[in-house]
């Protein structure tokens, strides 16, 4: 969940016997350090610090220009220069920065998305004693993970919000919705497996429960909390009809990843070949973001959401943990 939240919902989902979760992926080391530190001086409770950990992509100057050129009518539109884009990726993999910090702080859970980090940076992690957790969206990455020593594996199911966790293979059609993947999982390795994705109130938990796995990850359901650092379009976006219309879209960051269906989704096409590969896609759509977000609009926010949002509402993240567990 970066960019929609920080250390003071991680803090509340701890303080409620949630395991918190502090995002990483949009933090330099010095400001990750700022948000333990105040995770840590509110809680003495577990908490989980995620990366991502994909590969640096190689700068590609053509698709770069027709990336551009394919946004260029929009940045005229809102009276912006679309020479005068930023370059440089927004999200950064685990590094040894990262791994620095892990080690200095020694969280209880670490977990990634993508994969997993290279084996030294990987061990630097275990050295500090963290549980490691990585995301698996099929079986064939579930087994990779375990046979390179995750301790547990968060399956997540077509229906999640955010970016997809896949890593093997760039192939959609091998996602598998929540509660046919779970099952598959927990039949093919032996730690334990953590539903993600469609989940949001206490019988999705029991059904997750029922088909083998041993906890569940819900994001989407804390959006609307006042704890959640959601922008007010997004929140608007999920209050709305809209939020019953996701796709998967590759165009605010390079990589599938779901959100509420909105303008230039529909434009342009969810998923594009122009847009450079993750995370630079980021840098050219951050500046119609900001204009159109200034004028009340979502038109070229990235909206993610699951697609059951159901349990997204405006109530305090402990209460909202709290009911997911009402059936335990």
């Amino acid at each position: 969940m970066a960019g929609s939240q920080g250390s003071t919902l991680a803090i509340a989902v701890c303080e409620a016997g949630g395991l918190g979760s502090l995002p990483a992926a949009m933090l330099s080391a010095d400001a990750m350090r700022a948000e333990i530190e105040v995770v840590r001086a509110a809680t003495s409770r577990p908490f989980n610090l995620n990366f991502f950990c994909h590969a640096e992509p190689t700068a590609d100057a053509a698709r770069e220009a027709a990336w551009r050129t394919a946004l260029a009518p929009y940045y005229r539109e809102l009276g912006l220069d679309v020479d005068a884009i930023p370059a440089g990726p927004v999200r950064r993999p685990f590094d040894t920065d990262a791994a620095e910090v892990v080690l200095a702080f020694r969280p209880r859970v670490v977990s990634f998305h993508f994969g997993l980090p290279s084996p030294s940076l990987l061990d630097v992690a275990r050295r500090s004693g963290a549980t490691i957790l990585s995301t698996a969206t099929t079986v064939e990455e579930a087994r990779w993970l375990e046979e390179r020593g995750a301790d547990a594996i968060i399956a997540q199911g077509l229906e999640a919000g955010g970016h997809r966790g896949q890593f093997l293979s760039d192939d959609l059609s091998t996602q598998l919705g929540t509660f046919a993947l779970v099952p598959q999982i927990a039949r093919a390795v032996r730690v334990p497996v953590i539903a993600a994705g469609g989940i949001a109130d206490a019988k999705g938990v029991a059904a997750a429960l029922a088909l083998g796995a041993s906890a569940v990850q819900v994001g989407t359901s804390y959006l609307l909390s006042p704890e959640a650092t959601t922008s007010a379009v997004h929140r608007a976006a999920l209050a709305s009809d809209d939020a019953r219309h996701t796709a998967l879209t590759n165009l605010f960051s390079g990589r599938p990843a779901r959100g509420i269906v909105n303008r230039v989704m529909r434009e342009l096409g969810a998923m594009s070949d122009v847009a450079p590969a993750f995370p630079l896609a980021t840098a050219a759509i951050l500046p119609l973001r900001a204009a159109a977000e200034r004028a009340g609009s979502g038109d070229f926010s990235p909206l993610w959401a699951g697609q059951n949002a159901t349990g997204c509402r405006a109530a305090p993240a402990a209460e909202i943990t709290r009911e997911l567990a009402a059936e335990l």
